[in-house]
């Protein structure tokens, strides 16, 4: 069982590595048994093919008082594990045999011991009268066919139990896990818009300093991202009333000079403040998103969020270019984040398609219902050596256009935050100009719409009720 990353997971490696080892014991194990057994079982054989030779003493005090050399000894109920035997003289004649047995001797020099032959396991033995040699011999297949039995009792009991023993580790060590799971589950949870603290845990002594760790981490990261918040909606707030008196402070002593050069150096003071203006709200606006604004998981409606910004820049000078916008017959396309943050994601790349833009030239944002928005802008195609450079801070495309060169670094960190995707492309795939930046949403939810689409200030919006 793989995880994300394409590693094993924690108890999958523990269960792997036990198991290994179990089953490694366990086949070393049945060697040693298996060994043991047929060491046994031969042993047991062997003792008793000596016993039969002990007992077949009175066969020799038999025969000799009634000679009959070469007589065959019926035995009742022979079958093919059935114990054959021979009785032979020192030169290796037989006078004795059982129907069983081969009409030569099992071996050819008669010494005391045990022989392996191809189809018997031989003992052979001097009477005690010193005369003759008795001659015992067990089938060999009956003998390993006792042996395979035996080793199969001792080992079977092993293989059945195995499947036990997985099942009892995979317990054991799931069990052992829980608590690191439930860790696991809560450190999931955290990021984004949760930075609470993990609650108190069972939690065995190794994991208690890595819990502690991970709280106190989560404060102080809490801490930073609510000073970097705090401090980016403060600054906006008493940096913009200045900006803002003063610019209309300059253009009051406008309107009083009557020097005649005075009025081209007001103007030049207005457009210079304007641009502190722009640069200093750029700044907050990549202050607010590199704190972490975006990283948000509230549901919204993002044609909701465009038909704001086509309200605002329906009230544009009237050099701002004209701003289309088709949402693919949608009502609604729900995205997750923050709504703010969203706002500012699209107003830059939309203002940025305007300042370097072709003068007079319609910008295209379209919707698609797989959750990708694309602003279009008609433009001289840009070199491909810069365009990964783009949404660095200060970074620009070699325009003559009045910019800070933050448009698309804010645009680009806000839309990692709401974890999207931010590309851009020139010229146009298709086309031989223009500039498109696309934004794919990770997760959306559409809502059709069976209403026309109406016109809305410089902007149309397909899919919103008249």
């Amino acid at each position: 069982m793989r995880r994300d990353g394409g590693g094993w997971s924690l108890a999958t490696r523990i269960m792997a590595g036990v198991l290994v080892v179990v089953l490694g014991c366990l086949a070393l194990l049945s060697v040693l048994v298996a060994g043991f057994t047929r060491y046994e079982v031969t042993e047991r054989l062997d003792n008793s093919l000596q016993e039969v030779a002990e007992r077949l003493e009175f066969v020799i005090a038999a025969h000799a008082v009634h000679p009959a050399g070469g007589t065959v000894a019926l035995l009742p109920e022979v079958g093919p594990r059935t114990l054959a035997y021979q009785i032979a003289t020192p030169d290796g004649q037989l006078l004795l045999r059982s129907q069983n047995a081969p009409v030569e001797a099992f071996v050819p020099v008669l010494r005391g011991g045990f022989y392996d032959r191809p189809r018997f396991r031989v003992y052979v033995v001097k009477a005690s009268d010193g005369g003759h040699y008795i001659l015992v011999g067990e089938p060999t297949f009956h003998r390993r066919e006792a042996v395979r039995r035996a080793t199969l009792i001792s080992i079977l009991p092993m293989i059945v139990f195995l499947p036990a023993v997985w099942l009892l580790v995979r317990w054991v060590v799931r069990r052992a896990l829980r608590p690191l799971t439930s860790l696991q589950a809560e450190i999931r949870a955290r990021g984004s818009g949760n930075l609470a603290p993990i609650p108190a845990l069972d939690l065995p002594e190794e994991l208690s300093a890595i819990h502690m760790a991970v709280n106190m981490l989560l404060d102080r990261l809490k801490k930073a991202l609510s000073t970097e918040r705090a401090f980016a909606a403060n600054a906006a707030h008493e940096l913009r009333n200045p900006i803002g008196a003063l610019l209309a402070q300059t253009q009051m002593l406008r309107e009083q000079l009557h020097e005649p050069e005075a009025p081209g150096r007001v103007a030049a003071m207005i457009g210079q403040i304007r641009r502190l203006g722009r640069m200093t709200e750029k700044l907050l606006q990549l202050s607010r998103a590199s704190s972490g604004a975006a990283m948000g998981d509230d549901r919204f409606d993002l044609i909701a969020v465009l038909q704001i910004l086509a309200e605002e820049f329906a009230d544009m000078p009237p050099a701002f270019p004209v701003v289309t916008v088709d949402c693919d017959g949608m009502e609604a396309l729900f995205a997750r984040g923050d709504i703010d943050a969203a706002g500012i994601l699209f107003r830059n790349l939309i203002e940025n398609a305007a300042h370097h833009g072709t003068q007079d030239a319609v910008i295209a944002v379209t919707l698609s219902r797989g959750g990708v928005v694309d602003i279009v802008n008609d433009c001289a195609p840009l070199p491909a050596a810069i365009l990964p450079g783009l949404t660095e801070p200060f970074v620009r495309g070699g325009s003559a256009a009045d910019g800070s060169g933050l448009g698309l670094a804010i645009a680009a960190s806000i839309a990692g935050q709401m974890g999207a995707r931010l590309e851009i492309a020139s010229p146009v795939p298709g086309r031989e100009r223009g500039f498109r930046a696309r934004v794919v949403l990770a997760e959306c939810e559409m809502v059709p719409s069976l209403v026309p689409p109406r016109p809305l200030g410089g902007m149309v919006v397909t899919g919103r009720p008249s």
